[in-house]
């Protein structure tokens, strides 16, 4: 096939699906454009080494990438954000139309929903079919993000972005969410039932796997003889780290909190922490991504979090994924499809999203865990992630629904 596929983040950014997917489906013997723009996340700058201008088209091993210019953000300002992603819209619309001409099937990462639009003209002009990859329920993220405006002003945005997506859904050939949950709330959005599909995220297999612990990961996390709870990915709005920071304050004498990442709710969350006096609440900043599995393995169980949202009970986050790929155990502090998982699996514990007294007696019990115990429950994790959520399961799934958009093309 020809693929087209549409993302405002690529590598060298951080988000690693979309650019796994485009490799992975060239090196099966696919033809693979990328449309995308410059790395900037997270920290809403262009990198290093990269200049934005009109015609740049660059090669990704097997895959050939276009990158168009768009406004850099990803700070708490929601009008910039929103100057972000609009001005990606635009700029991709414009110099997508040719890049896709003659492509079977267009696959579009969402968010943010602005991504659509060079697929959506493709789709109107050509009917080149659309593959839509939704991460995120629009407009609930945003609403709960506390970026988002209050009052009549919130409520024109809601619905404005509400009939958006209502529209997106109805132009996708086919929708793919990330979860069961997921999947109910975008027919419940108007999505066509026999178009949607759930598709476990997968994680980085080439980074994040099974590694011995080393000294200086240890090091790295500065253990202190307690039980090591470790947070890894983006200190975002979303993630309901107070919970985490007031749950480890109050089970101090038992474990230490390790945060590796960084984002915009991190100044706040350094501020609770301090507030609260809590020093068994370590914040490591960011580490390069061939460092992690090292982390991963040093730390007694990794922490996944989320704040208590209705629009987050369908979602996965990517963390979860890494987390069981290093077959390390889980705390949960998470809702909906996310803690269903923890629990059917049995590859660790749960606490209900936002409740910190919950988490509290959580990192206690985790304290209290043999290491034979968390063994166990980081083979279990391994294996579950193997089976279900590999790149291999993920990209087969990928590639036999857009081998089967291309066919009915075809035959049309």
């Amino acid at each position: 096939m020809k693929i087209g596929l549409v993302s405002q983040w690529y590598p060298p950014e951080g988000v690693f699906i979309p650019g796994n997917l485009a490799r992975q489906l060239a090196e099966r013997g696919h033809e693979v454009r990328v449309l995308t723009t410059f790395p900037s996340y997270p920290h809403g700058r262009v990198f290093p080494g990269w200049r934005q201008r009109w015609r740049h088209v660059e090669a990704d091993g097997p895959v050939a990438v276009r990158r168009v210019p768009a406004y850099p953000s990803h700070d708490t300002s929601a009008a910039r954000r929103a100057l972000s992603h609009l001005s990606f819209g635009a700029s991709s619309a414009l110099g997508g139309f040719r890049w896709l001409a003659g492509v079977d099937v267009t696959y579009v990462y969402h968010p943010p929903p602005t991504s659509f639009a060079a697929a959506a003209i493709a789709r109107l002009a050509r009917r080149t079919p659309v593959v839509l990859h939704v991460q995120d329920l629009w407009p609930e993220s945003v609403l709960g993000s506390g970026m988002a405006p209050t009052g009549r002003a919130g409520r024109a945005l809601q619905r404005g972005i509400g009939a958006l997506m209502r529209t997106t859904y109805r132009l996708a050939s086919a929708v793919v969410v990330i979860s069961p949950a997921m999947a109910d709330l975008v027919v419940a959005r108007g999505a066509d039932p026999g178009r949607v599909r759930v598709v476990w995220n997968w994680t980085d297999d080439a980074l994040f796997r099974p590694v011995p612990a080393t000294d200086a990961a240890r090091a790295a996390l500065g253990h202190r003889g307690r039980c090591t709870v470790m947070f890894a990915g983006n200190i975002g709005l979303l993630q309901g780290i107070e919970t985490a920071i007031r749950a480890a304050a109050a089970a101090r004498e038992r474990v230490d909190l390790v945060l590796v990442g960084s984002g915009a709710g991190e100044d706040a969350a350094r501020r609770l922490a301090a507030d609260l006096g809590a020093d068994n609440v370590r914040f490591v900043g960011r580490r390069p991504a061939e460092q992690m599995a090292e982390l991963y393995a040093a730390a007694d169980w990794q922490l996944v979090c989320l704040r208590d949202l209705p629009a987050l009970r369908g979602s996965i986050p990517s963390k979860l994924q890494a987390a069981l790929a290093c077959g390390a155990p889980v705390i949960a502090s998470v809702g909906g499809d996310a803690a269903a998982l923890v629990r059917s699996a049995g590859v660790g514990l749960v606490a209900p999203p936002g409740d910190w007294r919950a988490l509290a007696a959580r990192f206690s019990v985790a304290a209290a865990e043999s290491p034979a115990t968390r063994a166990e429950l980081g083979l279990r994790a391994r294996r579950v992630y193997q089976e279900r959520m590999s790149l291999r399961v993920g990209v087969d799934q990928f590639e036999d629904i857009m081998s089967k958009l291309a066919a009915e093309r075809g035959r049309a």
